[in-house]
């Protein structure tokens, strides 16, 4: 018994002993082996990061140093601040005036092909860019008809120079007046014969490539501030009927006033009832889009006389094959700026009544822009009145020569 213990002993130690051994062996074996993995997987794990990822990592260092972003928040000196904010501000102006200047480039080229598809003769002043052009304060336009013979010579006889003081007035004052003018439905005929005479005798026309007709004075609208800002480069563009008396003194101070800002739309603002009844005057037929019977239209210049700056002159010109007409005229014009940023301006001297009203405004010193009356959307017997009008609430026959714009 004894003997068979001490054998069952030594087994158990040696058991144990090469237990131990395979342990230690094992283990070593294992650090080996694991550390040969590791290495072998981090060699291949590990890649260099991209420029992105790298710009990333430093962006995020850089947000966690608490040194560089007390650096970046330190006070500035307002002085510095407003500094820049006027670089960036005038930056801006300048790309504005950029973008302007191209958008009337591409206005005179698009003018240009179209005279040459529709085969009308291009002047030599049509031709010049618009960095070539001279610079002038305003354009009015005298909306006129085939009818009209006696109303131009009366507004002639008045508020509107001839000969050489037109040139005159165009030259020292950067003033173009003009009547304007289409062609009859049968071009060549005996009216557009006559406009031609006439035209030749007093050179005071702006023809248009628009067939007259009272239901198409939205479309001669467009086409006339579209042709006037690709012919001349004008801070301002006015339209003004035939039948009205106008300081033109007076209305270019009115202008000047608003001429730093960017778009503006200057005249007598109304609003008034949307007619949807047909055989009345002034019959909307689009009556529906300005929502149930009896509202009035937004708020419009009357078309009697109003004014728009450039820009908005050179937007007309680029858009005008999308812009929609409407019955009037006036609306039609309100319409196109709806959506813009435009700045209108009310100024009722723009609209002032013939004597004795404009008459008491003008000995009060202040004297009217433009008057006529309103029952008549114009000066009532214009051609026999205008002169009265003009001696009783005249400017001054040197108002415009004395003027400084």
């Amino acid at each position: 018994m004894k003997t068979r213990g001490d054998q069952q002993t030594s087994r158990n130690f040696v058991s144990h002993k090469w237990t131990f051994l395979l342990c230690i062996s094992s283990f070593c074996a294992g650090l080996l082996f694991t550390n040969r993995m590791w290495t072998v997987s981090d060699s291949k794990l590990i890649t260099r990061p991209t420029a992105l990822e790298s710009e990333g990592l430093k962006l995020v260092s850089e947000g966690c140093d608490l040194r560089k972003l007390q650096m970046k928040n330190v006070k500035r000196d307002p002085k510095q601040i407003f500094g820049e904010v006027s670089k960036t501000h005038e930056a801006i102006q300048t790309l504005d005036k950029t973008i302007s200047s191209l958008e009337m480039e591409l206005a005179a080229a698009r003018s240009i092909q179209e005279s040459v598809v529709n085969g009308s003769p291009i002047s030599e002043e049509d031709t010049r860019s618009s960095s070539e052009k001279r610079k002038y304060l305003m354009v009015v336009g005298v909306n006129t008809a085939f009818s009209s013979r006696k109303r131009r010579d009366s507004v002639r006889a008045t508020w509107m120079p001839q000969g050489e003081k037109r040139k005159k007035l165009e030259e020292e004052k950067g003033i173009i007046m003009r009547f304007v003018i289409g062609h009859s439905a049968t071009v060549g005929g005996i009216l557009d014969r006559a406009i031609e005479a006439e035209d030749r005798k007093h050179g005071d026309f702006l023809r248009l490539d628009h067939v007259e007709g009272y239901l198409e004075l939205s479309a001669k609208t467009k086409t006339y501030f579209a042709t006037a800002v690709t012919m001349w480069d004008a801070e301002f563009y006015i339209k003004v009927d035939d039948d009205v008396h106008v300081n033109i003194a007076t209305l270019g101070h009115t202008l000047v006033r608003h001429r730093k800002k960017k778009r503006v739309y200057i005249g007598c603002m109304k609003s008034g009832p949307v007619l949807a009844q047909k055989g009345v005057r002034y019959h909307e037929p689009e009556y529906w889009k300005f929502g149930e019977s009896g509202n009035k239209y937004f708020r419009h210049a009357t078309g009697q006389l109003y004014a728009i700056s450039k820009d908005l002159a050179t937007y007309i010109s680029l858009n005008q094959h999308v812009l929609h007409k409407y019955a009037n005229e006036d609306v039609s014009l309100g319409s196109w700026f709806i959506g813009l940023d435009v700045e209108h301006i009310d100024d009722r001297r723009l609209c002032c009544g013939t004597p004795p009203d404009c008459e008491w405004k003008a000995q009060a010193g202040n004297i009217c822009v433009a008057s006529f009356d309103w029952t008549c959307s114009g000066i009532c017997r214009s051609v026999n009145r205008i002169k009265e009008v003009h001696r009783r609430c005249g400017e001054g026959e040197n108002a415009v020569w004395s003027a400084t714009f």
